[in-house]
């Protein structure tokens, strides 16, 4: 029996002795925790706005009301059918009753009185206006939830998962969140049309200048005066939401994103957003690989109205490098979709710039078409054959 008990301490303690050693090395594997450089907020993120690439993050997925933050999503919408045509700044936006209604940050539309896209713009993207906002949903979506289908549409399309909108301004709603992660994400998308920043990055102006009651503009994100390179993007407040900023600054080719949520004031959030910057300022940069306007090579269209289709960057790409990384060995190809037939719709896929270091991946962009293009007619396409069979140009 002595011997039975024995032998049974002694294996314990073997395997006490094999386990102990593996839990430490399990805790030596563990990664170390990044230095909070947001403290007070109660979530965060940091992103390259090339890539897209996560610098830092804190809480980056929580769903979180995101006040008027919402506004990014309103301003991509506009920016886009501005590009696609449907919209011109120039248009006369008429505001409803409901529109000038809205309560909190506001330029004081009068129902029916008329302004335009531009104008619209500037009174949401610095004043944050709530009525500014409506006005434009109702132009775009017929009425406010025909626009914010639109919105919610746009986030699915984008792949954001912890979004769903209830109206374009952010007062307060049920069901209406989003999260740090998916606001830069908006963020992005919406600096990838880079006139927005000619309004998000204005620090005052005036609407209504030529009339006998002009008003004043003052931006209400204080970082594009204060902060060296800071040309955006949007503030946010409600009492349930806090302090909220998703923030843009760009210096030399690197530009970058910070969002924070739930900053207890306006100090507090702009001394975290401004560390957020300074610490990817300082650690990383980028490489470009394409300017805005740059010549990406003629995209060929079978049977299309338009033969080929010159393509231009339409806007900047660039990889992310940590600083010291050595960048020699980064090389990029341009591949473009070698079986498209017309009709081609503009924002359709074309293609993509897939970036490589070596042999290694490092980033693929994709690419749409920047033009409708229409199927060619028979008339037309005779002609087109019979050039080539007498080696017409």
């Amino acid at each position: 029996m002595l011997n039975k008990v024995v032998k049974l301490f002694v294996s314990i303690q073997l395997i006490c002795a094999l386990l102990v050693p593996a839990v430490f090395a399990e805790e030596k594997k563990a990664p170390e925790q990044a230095v909070d450089l947001a403290p007070n907020a109660t979530s965060a993120v940091v992103i390259d706005a090339d890539t897209g690439t996560v610098i830092f993050e804190k809480n980056k997925d929580a769903k979180l009301p995101p006040a008027s933050i919402t506004k990014i999503m309103t301003m991509l919408l506009v920016m886009e059918a501005l590009d696609q045509g449907k919209l011109k700044m120039d248009d006369k936006v008429r505001t409803s009753e409901y529109a000038a209604s809205m309560g909190g940050s506001q330029i004081f539309l009068e129902p029916g009185e008329e302004m335009t896209v531009q104008d619209m713009l500037k009174g949401i993207a610095m004043a944050s206006g709530n009525d500014a906002s409506v006005a434009m949903a109702e132009k775009l979506g017929g009425s406010e939830q025909g626009f914010v289908k639109q919105m919610n549409d746009k986030a699915q399309q984008l792949g954001l998962k912890n979004t769903h909108f209830a109206n374009p301004n952010g007062l307060p709603a049920e069901n209406h969140f989003s999260s740090a992660y998916d606001i830069a994400l908006m963020s992005q998308e919406l600096l990838k049309h880079e006139e927005i920043t000619k309004f998000t990055g204005t620090y005052q102006d005036y609407l209504r200048k030529e009339t006998p009651k002009p008003f004043w503009l003052v931006n209400t994100n204080k970082l594009v005066r204060f902060y060296s390179g800071a040309d955006g993007l949007k503030t946010g407040y409600t009492s349930e939401a806090k302090f909220c900023l998703s923030a843009t600054a760009k210096r030399d080719n690197f530009r970058v994103i910070s969002v924070v949520m739930g900053e207890p004031d306006t100090k507090t959030r702009n001394a975290e957003v401004s560390s957020l910057f300074d610490y990817a300022f300082s650690q990383y940069t980028n490489y470009p690989i394409f300017k805005t306007g740059d010549a990406l090579g003629d995209l060929k269209i079978s049977k299309g109205e338009q033969p080929t289709v010159p393509l231009t960057a339409a806007h900047q790409y660039g990889v992310l490098l940590k600083k010291g990384d050595e960048a020699s060995g980064i090389r990029h190809e341009v591949q473009l979709n070698p079986d498209l037939k017309a009709p081609v719709n503009i924002g359709q896929p074309i293609g993509k710039i897939v970036v490589y270091k070596g042999d290694q991946l490092l980033k693929e962009f994709p690419l749409e078409s920047p033009v409708d293009v229409k199927k060619a007619g028979w008339w037309t396409l005779t002609k087109r054959t019979a050039k080539k069979l007498f080696f017409i140009d």
